[in-house]
């Protein structure tokens, strides 16, 4: 499950970086990226759970930086929207 976690973590913050770094033309393509922060952040609930466990503060630490990264997409769009 770590595996699982960190790869998805890993891929959320490459995409984040890349949607925040670029240009956006067509900004529907930067809703999957927030799509994929929901997911993540799902996933990651769900393993809190089934661990009883918040992994030493790191899970914690992974919330608040999907939450970051979905605050950031946001505004992404928005500003594509009006460019």
């Amino acid at each position: 499950m770590n595996k699982k976690f960190v790869a998805v973590i890993s891929a959320i913050s490459l995409i984040a970086g890349v949607a925040i770094g670029a240009e956006v033309r067509d900004w529907h393509e930067i809703k999957a990226a927030d799509r994929h922060i929901d997911e993540a952040l799902k996933e990651l609930n769900d393993a809190r759970a089934a661990n009883h466990y918040d992994m030493g503060g790191h899970a914690a630490k992974a919330e608040q930086l999907l939450h970051d990264a979905k605050h950031e997409i946001h505004d992404a769009i928005e500003s594509a929207k009006t460019h």
